[in-house]
């Protein structure tokens, strides 16, 4: 039996600072070597965490990263009457009954993936009232596949003041086909959390195939609920009366495991990756090897290291493509091989961001529309640099690895949004790294 939680959320809020005055310092020029344990995904996990408004019953959730984008959705879910008992990386939740449908505004635009409660409170409780998304800027993400969606299902959606105000027929929502005109994964797993308490059976077309979605189905399937072919471009759902408590694993970071294998290599070390899977990241292993990484399985992961590095093109593209969520750490690595690389990016118009810095630190980099042109092999040397995003932000921590010299990080919470324990994690293979605060 599950234990319940006894009492309302308990979060660690001081766990994770905020303070835009913290700053990460980096010594560089030394290589990595040793172990990193890769933590749970946390794109795997923010959509975990809102399953607990489809039940009743209790759901615990295990291997879940200590992220601010964690605790913000976790502060959401509390101010929506959930229980919640945290001992990360456990947390155990419970929704005996909603205090509230309403997602504000004030947490909702610290982070996109709060739009995700927006389909459970439709489905279970019939009615949700939530903000427009906020997040990273790397670009438009509007949320109109979610919302048609979710009128494809019956629900009634209306915009006023910031916010969507959505409410489901008496009779609740109905299964429907759902073609989606271009893939996006948060509305796949909106549409999916509201159709498995949807009568009838719903399709959704043109879906998402990240493994994140894999996950997702896995644990609400463990929960009752009917879905078959997650990971295919077409899901298929049977609405079911109700959901049971459930206990799941968050499945490994996929975005942290091609970052740290990348990591070891521009710093010329050897790092063993363990909790993990290459499965997990198939066409970014294909490109890096094609780049010269070389990968060895191991018995609960593999070790990446670098070869002869020479640039390669690569274009980011949706799952099982080039993740765009790895394409600033893959130009930092690029700046260190020989040769040339050219960059291209489909998903979002603003994910180059980090150019600018990784030029502070003499990286050779030529943006042209919507591609970057590395001209590899110019020594990066150490700057004052600032994070625009979380992951241009450990692009940065990577080449300030490689760097000669000292190289200072600002707006360092984008990092705390994304990586747990980063300074700790690479501390510990022989970085020369801290968090500064003040000036």
């Amino acid at each position: 039996m599950q234990k319940e939680a006894k009492n309302p959320i308990l979060l660690p809020k001081k766990t994770i600072k905020k303070d835009s005055m913290n700053r990460i310092r980096i010594l560089g020029g030394t290589p990595l070597n040793g172990h990193v344990n890769i933590s749970g995904a946390k794109n795997a996990a923010l959509p975990l965490l809102t399953v607990t408004l489809l039940t009743d019953e209790p759901v615990t959730l295990t291997n879940v990263p200590n992220l601010a984008d964690i605790h913000t959705l976790l502060e959401l879910l509390d101010q929506h009457g959930v229980e919640i008992d945290t001992a990360l990386p456990t947390v155990t939740l419970r929704t005996r009954t909603l205090k509230s449908n309403v997602a504000p505004y004030d947490i909702v635009r610290r982070m996109r993936a709060s739009f995700l409660v927006l389909g459970p409170l439709l489905a279970r409780h019939g009615s949700a009232v939530v903000s427009l998304p906020g997040g990273c800027a790397i670009g438009t993400r509007p949320v109109d596949i979610h919302l048609m969606g979710l009128e494809k299902l019956g629900a009634s959606i209306k915009l006023d003041g910031g916010y969507v105000h959505a409410s489901a027929p008496s009779t609740g929502l109905r299964g429907a086909d759902v073609s989606m005109p271009m893939i996006s994964v948060g509305a796949t797993e909106n549409l999916m959390l509201a159709a498995t308490l949807a009568t009838g059976t719903t399709r959704l077309i043109n879906a998402a195939r990240e493994p994140e979605i894999i996950d997702l189905a896995k644990c609400l399937n463990a929960m009752g609920a009917k879905i078959e072919h997650a990971g295919t471009d077409t899901i298929i759902i049977e609405g079911v009366d109700s959901l049971h408590g459930v206990t799941h694993a968050v499945q490994p970071d996929r975005i942290e495991t091609g970052t740290y294998a990348m990591a070891a290599a521009i710093t010329r070390g050897e790092l063993i990756l363990d909790n993990t899977s290459l499965d997990l990241i198939p066409t970014v292993t294909s490109i890096l090897e094609q780049a010269g990484m070389i990968f060895t399985p191991t018995e609960n992961g593999f070790s990446a290291r670098a070869g002869n590095l020479k640039g390669v093109d690569m274009m980011t593209e949706p799952f099982p493509g080039f993740s765009t969520d790895l394409q600033a750490q893959f130009m930092a690595l690029m700046t260190s091989a020989t040769g040339a690389s050219m960059i291209t990016e489909t998903i979002f118009e603003n994910r180059f961001m980090h150019v600018p810095e990784l030029c502070r630190m003499g990286a050779n980099i030529t943006v042209h529309g919507s591609s970057a042109l590395v001209r590899c092999g110019t020594p990066l040397k150490g700057a004052p640099v600032m994070a625009t995003d979380i992951r241009a932000s450990v692009s940065l921590v990577m080449a300030g690895l490689a760097a000669e010299g000292e190289t200072i990080i600002d707006r360092i919470y984008h990092l705390d949004r994304g990586y747990e324990s980063v300074e700790n994690k690479l501390r510990q293979c022989g970085a020369h790294i801290e968090r500064i605060t003040g000036d």
